[in-house]
């Protein structure tokens, strides 16, 4: 490892001071790490490697833990009871334990934890393991494992976890030896919460937890060849700034990396700048506020018609911490042809993967931002801003002529547009909005008002089921003052709900809108679209005249919830203001909505988003907008 690596604040504190305990509340390096540090040197002191692992952990500045114990993590969590610093809070599912981390990591910007056993433990972490790794979310995650000695045997729940996990992690770890977990913790946070942030895995054995080591910190990391670039190479800045200048129609095509960057700020100023219109995907709904009139709101398969027009027409995208992923370009050979690109994201693999990049800028948007800003604002000195009128002319014809909306079904059932409308509107921006995968999440992404970072949080690269309700209860203990809303549909909310559970034993009082249209949404409408409304196996039976199995209120009511059920839309508000003034436990709002209801915009898969349709069969008029 270079002597230059940038190293949190937490493992190099006897850098600063030798041996003075002192607290860092957002501490920041050029690397900006997304977890709390408490920095200290501590030690040398006889324990047991479990002892170290809290003790590390505390070190770490971790004051939350989702977890669930079983034989070959329990000597960690022996010393856990009493660990005065760290707050665990005991899931029902260990993929709770996960999308709790996850939604801990999304609201806060700190480093999510979660602690299981081995063999199904572990494995149950997986599917959380790879949408973290996805959607590029920082989480540590500790497994038990069996004792090294019977590695390898099929002893009782053993489990290759490390080899499972290293294709949908940034890192994984196996630790036989207890002298390494210091060293071996702060590498896993460091690894987290820096460069493209992302889960790490850490799998200790029986034996190394229970064997007695020498706990000093902070350690020493080892981590050779790791060194995120974080600033933006200064030719490149200045040729993206020159296109910029020379554009007639370019689009700030904003990702989930200007998220994880923190960069809001500095994308507005930006955007401002420029004049140019912004797209925010799916992950990045709120960097820059809904209200801003150069948001032209979501693109892609279900994004909002100027927005995919934008992008098609566009002779530059300004690319910032966005992939090009197949939801948004849809066909790809045919995405936005005549567009130059600027790539910036602190992940060189991601920069041309997709579609290649005229000028790549590998770097931290937190400093790459401020410096593309900077250089175009020179360039605006020396050249003539470019006129972006016409291009204007355009976009704002198309917003008023294709504003996001909803038809009401023929069946004269529940709208779930209106439902999730009305939320947003009685609860406002300041609530957090945590949705599961399907026509929800779809809906919630565009009839919520985003207007600040880390208010919106979803599964959008893997597409989890069943990520709403733990995500909101991770999301509630890291922000207790504020309103989360887990929005759910019906079948994600069958997945996780048992975590409901949780909340009501640990008093987390997160509101549960469950949007039952009593069936498998999205699967359905394609089904109605693609598959002339052949219904194989979506009928969840679960709404409006069915036999209602499960019950949602009787289930919530049976978990200790306060519990509603609304189906009409003149209930909608009354039901919605009562949920709102209930805070001493969770709320689950059973919503029976129409089955018929569908999402659109809609881009049907592998076609060109030129063949966006805004209802079946009805696709926008490009050429009278010329």
């Amino acid at each position: 490892m270079s002597k230059d690596q940038p190293i949190s604040p937490a493992v190099m504190a006897h850098r600063r001071a030798e041996n003075t305990s002192a607290s860092l509340v957002g501490a920041e390096t050029d690397q900006h790490p997304v977890a709390t540090a408490v920095v200290g040197a501590e030690g040398p002191e006889e324990m047991t490697g479990s002892r170290a692992i809290i003790r590390s952990l505390e070190q770490l500045g971790v004051t939350d833990v989702f977890g669930l114990p079983g034989g070959a993590i329990l000597p960690t969590y022996d010393p856990l009871m009493d660990a005065e610093k760290i707050n665990h809070i005991l899931v029902r599912h260990e993929q709770g334990a996960g999308h709790a981390a996850e939604g801990y990591a999304l609201a806060s910007g700190r480093t999510g934890v979660c602690i299981v056993t081995s063999g199904p433990g572990a494995t149950n972490l997986v599917t959380a393991l790879a949408d973290a790794n996805m959607d590029s979310i920082p989480m540590v995650a500790i497994t038990g494992q069996v004792s090294s000695a019977f590695i390898g045997t099929d002893a009782f729940q053993e489990a290759d976890i490390v080899g499972m996990t290293m294709p949908i992690t940034k890192h994984s770890y196996l630790v036989t030896d207890p002298n390494d977990i210091p060293r071996v913790l702060a590498e896993a946070f460091h690894l987290a919460s820096t460069g493209r942030p992302g889960p790490v895995l850490v799998d200790v054995s029986k034996d190394a937890q229970v064997s007695t080591m020498t706990f000093n910190w902070p350690p020493q990391l080892d981590l050779p060849g790791y060194r995120p670039v974080t600033r933006g190479h200064s030719k490149q800045i200045k040729e993206a700034a020159r296109l910029i200048a020379a554009a007639d129609r370019p689009v700030l095509y904003t990702g989930g990396g200007t998220m994880r960057a923190d960069a809001a700020a500095e994308l507005l100023e930006l955007a401002e700048l420029t004049g140019a219109p912004v797209v925010t995907t799916l992950t990045a709904r709120g960097v820059f506020p809904d209200s801003h009139e150069l948001n032209l709101g979501m693109p892609g398969m279900h994004g909002t018609v100027p927005a995919v027009y934008a992008m098609q027409q566009s002779d530059l995208l300004i690319t910032l911490g966005a992939r090009f992923d197949d939801r948004v370009t849809g066909q790809l050979d045919t995405f936005a042809p005549n567009a130059k690109v600027i790539h910036a994201d602190i992940d060189p693999a991601e920069i041309s993967k997709n579609r290649t990049a005229d000028v790549p800028i590998v770097g931290d948007l937190k400093t790459v931002i401020p410096d593309l800003t900077d250089a175009v604002r020179q360039e605006f000195e020396t050249a003539e801003k470019p006129d972006l009128g016409t291009w204007w002319t355009t976009l704002s014809t198309l917003r008023d002529t294709y504003p996001l909306g909803y038809t009401r079904t023929d069946d004269g059932l529940g709208s779930p547009q209106h439902v999730i409308e009305r939320i947003s509107a009685l609860t406002g921006p300041e609530a957090v909005y945590v949705s599961g995968v399907g026509q929800h999440q779809m809906w919630s992404a565009q009839f919520v008002d985003y207007e600040r970072p880390r208010q919106w949080l979803n599964s959008a690269g893997l597409g989890t089921m069943g990520f709403a309700v733990p995500a909101a209860m991770g999301a509630q203990v890291s922000q207790p003052d504020r309103v989360v809303w887990a929005i759910d549909g019906d079948g994600c909310f069958q997945m996780t709900n048992q975590e409901l559970a949780t909340c009501v034993i640990n008093n987390i009082p997160i509101k549960v809108a469950v949007i039952n249209n009593s069936s498998l949404g999205m699967v359905r409408q394609w089904q109605t679209l693609f598959y002339d409304g052949r219904y194989s196996n979506t009928e969840l039976n679960t709404g409006h005249n069915s036999r209602r199995v499960p019950d949602f209120v009787k289930l919530a009511e049976a978990y200790g919830c306060a519990a509603l059920r609304c189906e009409s839309d003149d209930e909608v508000d009354d039901v919605i203001k009562q949920a709102l003034e209930i805070n001493d436990r969770p709320v689950v709002i059973d919503f029976v909505v129409s089955a018929d209801a569908m999402v659109w915009p809609m881009v049907p898969s592998g076609v060109s988003n030129d063949q966006i349709q805004i209802a079946k069969n009805l696709t926008p008029d490009w050429n009278s907008e010329d």
